[in-house]
């Protein structure tokens, strides 16, 4: 099969971060298995979710006991990025078949997403942007799904005593430290830390409604209340 040049550089240019990729996806498919997903059912939610934090969520919210409803309304909150995402990028791609179209919305991912669109903004007249975006997407989907069918193995043959489903927790707690970087950020998260242990023990996981939303009016109130930067 004969690739474009244009799908050949996408996939060539995201190559510095599919490291991270990588990483991310392996402990994605070991935290699936340690969740009690079976190996086939792992394999399935990564092809068809192709979401690790939508993943992840899904799983920690699952094993906490909540309710398909809030399990759906939050995984679906965690991927409205990508309908942004999506609005962003059409004006690249409004051209391109619709077959292509439905691909590359499929494909589009996070660290796809970031590196298409500084492409294009520095690069206004190169040809072909669907063919490119292609070519990255790709490349970061086959190392997806590389590492987290890795990590589905690697966790199928640990010990069950080593309770892998905590590694949910801790990626999440991982990836919320990382996301701490202002103040507003800083009140959300122990806002909404403080409000789930607080609110732990109430019927059908409402906790979990109540730290949200804690944290997002904790978020709100710090950034009126933070006072902007004077202008030199």
């Amino acid at each position: 099969m004969r690739f474009s040049p244009q799908f050949r550089s996408g996939a060539r240019a995201v190559l510095p971060v599919l490291p991270g990729v990588v990483t991310f996806g392996t402990i994605t498919g070991v935290a699936m298995v340690g969740a009690g997903l079976s190996p086939w059912g792992a394999v399935a939610m990564s092809l068809v979710v192709f979401a690790g934090t939508a993943q992840l969520a899904s799983l920690q919210l699952a094993a906490a006991g909540a309710s398909l409803p809030v399990i759906f309304f939050a995984s679906l909150v965690i991927n409205l990025r990508f309908a942004l995402y999506s609005l962003s990028l059409s004006r690249y791609v409004r051209h391109a078949p619709r077959g292509l179209r439905i691909a590359l919305s499929y494909l589009l991912s996070d660290n796809g997403y970031a590196h298409a669109l500084a492409r294009f903004a520095a690069h206004p007249d190169e040809p072909r942007k669907p063919e490119y975006l292609l070519g990255s997407e790709v490349m970061i989907w086959l190392s997806w799904q590389g590492a987290t069918f890795a990590g589905i193995a690697l966790g199928q043959g640990l010990p069950r005593e080593w309770s892998l489903d905590f590694i949910v927790t801790l990626t999440f707690l991982a990836l919320a430290a990382g996301a701490v970087r202002d103040r507003p950020a800083l009140a959300a998260a122990v806002a909404s830390g403080a409000v789930a242990i607080a609110t732990h023990s109430l019927p059908f996981r409402l906790g979990l409604l109540a730290a949200t939303a804690a944290g997002i009016a904790a978020g709100i109130a710090a950034e009126r209340w933070t006072p902007s930067p004077s202008p030199r």
